[in-house]
């Protein structure tokens, strides 16, 4: 089904990319488990295809969907969400160029910039992305790229994308948004100006906590060639039955983020009147200061929820008491996870600008009955 603009998202996330197989009428993409495909005399290639690192039907399906549902042009499915990113940099960037990244980023990408990216010679800049001002301050000549998280991993900071898009434009610079938190069914950056996004599928997108994997969607065509050919020639690609996993959660992804936003909502006003609780961060509180930003370019809040104790190891008895929040890595599955980042997603930011405090509790709130949810939670604090 070619992607159409009026149609709503549950219908694209089903159909874009998966018409039904014209030899059987199956009506969910094959898993074409294939390395290689014959070839009709030099250079006649049945569809584009000749080697499963170049293209895959099944990951081609999938790809396709992506770029639908972030209303993109063109979508790019990877081993993983640090391979996306990985790419991305490689792509845009080169040694001597600068990249600003959230002071309050996930821990994985600012291990990338600081241990992967600058060894090469790409310099970086942590910056509260929530200023605009300190955002455009930061911008040097050799700025390349804005890179946005938001809500943010895991202090769920909001920035305003269409004015930092009009901020990198400025500069010359390309905005990248990791919309993992929020998933393109609550945020669509593209359509508010950024020109990349970013997605562990791993998360909300795969929905499952079964398969590893990530994405780039992008507007222009021609920066999608581009990470297109970095994609091929570095080889960090999601396998068929990787893309046949993340393609299933895409097609439940409106119902279970209605859920995961629900449930959430009804664990924040639980927390926000809880005594062991010094402070609930989570962008649907009117008091949290990117509420009116969230509340303008998000469609709910999503399932994320970050909270304070009075001591870190208050917080780390909490997160073991749990027993329907189970303690993992991770987020965006159907089911509920609690985590110290201090101490697990975020411990190699320790030290760094980016260090989270460690009386830090994080829940990815799953779609379980809320009320079991809630008296877990109760028991853990007892």
């Amino acid at each position: 089904m070619d992607k159409d603009v009026h149609q709503g998202f549950e219908t694209l996330a089903i159909h874009a990319g998966q018409e039904p197989d014209p030899v059987t009428g199956a009506v969910v993409p094959p898993i074409y488990q294939v390395s290689t495909y014959k070839q009709d005399g030099i250079g006649g290639l049945r569809g584009g295809y000749e080697y499963s690192r170049s293209a895959n039907p099944t990951r081609t399906a999938l790809e396709e969907c992506l770029a639908a549902v972030e209303d993109g042009s063109r979508g790019l499915a990877f081993a993983s969400g640090l391979a996306a990113e990985d790419a991305l940099i490689r792509t845009v960037c080169k040694p001597g160029d600068h990249v600003i990244i959230p002071n309050d980023a996930y821990g994985g990408t600012y291990r990338l910039f600081a241990k992967v990216a600058e060894p090469w010679g790409v310099s970086f800049d942590p910056v509260p992305l929530n200023d605009v001002d300190a955002v455009r301050a930061a911008v040097r000549p050799e700025t390349r790229l804005i890179w946005v998280e938001t809500p943010t991993n895991p202090l769920l900071g909001i920035a305003d994308i269409a004015a930092l898009a009009e901020v990198a434009r400025g500069a010359g610079a390309l905005l990248a948004v990791d919309n993992t938190f929020a998933s393109p069914y609550l945020q669509r950056p593209l359509t508010l100006g950024a020109d990349v996004v970013i997605h562990s599928t791993t998360k909300y997108i795969g929905g499952h906590s079964d398969v590893v994997g990530g994405a780039l969607v992008v507007s222009d065509a021609g920066l999608g060639e581009r990470l297109t050919f970095h994609q091929n020639a570095m080889g960090a690609v999601a396998g068929p039955f990787d893309a046949w996993l993340t393609l299933r959660g895409i097609k439940t992804l409106g119902v279970r983020m209605d859920r995961h936003s629900a449930n959430a909502e009804a664990v924040v006003e639980m927390l926000t009147r809880h005594k062991a609780v010094t402070k609930v961060l989570y962008p649907g509180l009117p008091e949290h200061p990117g509420h009116d930003v969230a509340a303008k370019q998000m469609k709910a809040f999503g399932g994320m929820v970050s909270f304070r104790m009075a001591s870190e190891e208050a917080a780390v008895r909490v997160c073991e008491r749990t027993t329907v929040f189970t303690l993992g890595e991770s987020l965006g599955g159907v089911e509920s996870l609690i985590e110290h980042p201090g101490r697990m997603t975020h411990a190699s930011a320790a030290g760094s600008p980016l260090e989270v405090p460690g009386d830090l509790v994080r829940l990815s709130v799953g779609i379980e009955d809320v009320d079991d949810l809630l008296r877990d939670l109760e028991t853990a604090f007892s």
